[in-house]
């Protein structure tokens, strides 16, 4: 069977990472495009969600890529027509939009799958598998980068819901949850928001495992230079090393050889698998810790920033 998709919001990431793992997972096809500003060419465009629907009935899924605050509508509308829905990262804006759309999907009997594409990076699965085998001592997160290259103009992630720095700090959070055995708990977090912005520009927060091991990470959105995206667990035998964005990895030191990256194509690979198998996939503890750091966290304003 050949799952036929919509893609709605055809912004960089769409264009550079959901429509060349599309292209190569067997078994898809992209259908059709809704944006306002961009379309692919030789895929049918809509202007929005509503017409793609209207105009293509056929289609099997609807993949979701616009800001995280309008995404919960759209959702719904997809579900309600009976289509599977796939969420770009984070699933939404709030905990209860996204247990919302849990409830109404096994409703109405189709898949919704909230993917987090860090957790599909090369090295984190045997990450995984390593420190499952060890008893976690402490763990410390490291994640910083430009916004202005990232991000340029996007007034969206500065507006309640657009998550901040939290736009990327929670594909570290989504590592963590997935390579830890045991739960994570948000003790304290530190904001710090511009002056003229309604999210953070950066973060630093306290966790811990169930069993007390300490957590720190450190979230920066005003890195120049080289990017820092790394995640250091130190254990009773050793101490591991996840580096870029979880496509490197490292033993007390030794480096180990890299795997293909492929973080979409994993995406969809899944998304495939659980349409298949008439299942949801809805994790949302990366989500939990973002919320519990806004509720939990000390607000710190900070300079003005301009893209």
């Amino acid at each position: 069977m050949t799952l036929s998709l919509g893609l709605v919001g055809f912004g960089k990431i769409a264009r550079d990472q959901h429509l060349p793992a599309i292209v190569a997972t067997d078994g898809m096809t992209l259908s059709a495009v809704a944006s306002r500003n961009a379309s692919a060419p030789g895929i049918a465009h809509y202007q929005d969600l509503d017409a793609m629907l209207a105009a293509e009935p056929t289609l099997d899924a609807i993949i979701l890529c616009q800001p995280p605050q309008v995404r919960f509508d759209a959702a719904r509308t997809a579900i309600l027509a009976g289509k599977h829905v796939f969420l770009e990262k984070p699933p939404g804006a709030t905990l209860s939009e996204v247990e919302a759309l849990v409830a109404l999907a096994a409703d109405k009997r189709v898949t919704l799958y909230a993917s987090w594409h860090s957790r599909h990076a090369s090295c984190v699965a045997q990450a995984k598998a390593w420190v499952a085998e060890r008893s976690v001592r402490r763990v410390e997160i490291v994640w910083k980068e430009d916004v202005r290259h990232w991000h340029p103009g996007q007034a969206w992630i500065w507006e309640p819901g657009g998550f901040g720095v939290f736009d990327p700090g929670i594909n570290a959070l989504s590592i963590l949850t997935e390579i830890l055995p045991d739960p994570v708990r948000l003790i304290d977090a530190m904001l710090e928001t511009p002056v003229n912005r309604q999210a953070p520009i950066a973060a630093r927060l306290a966790m811990a495992t169930s069993g007390g091991a300490p957590i720190s990470a450190e979230f920066d959105w005003r890195q120049t230079g080289p990017q820092s995206w790394d995640i250091s667990v130190e254990t009773d035998d050793g101490t591991l090393c996840l580096g870029h964005g979880g496509n490197s990895l490292s033993i007390d030191g030794k480096a180990l050889p890299p795997s293909p990256e492929g973080e979409y194509r994993s995406l969809y690979a899944h998304f495939g698998a659980l349409v298949t198998a008439g299942q949801s996939d809805v994790d949302m503890a990366p989500l939990r810790l973002v919320a519990d750091a806004f509720l939990r966290g000390r607000n710190c304003p900070t300079d003005t920033f301009e893209d």
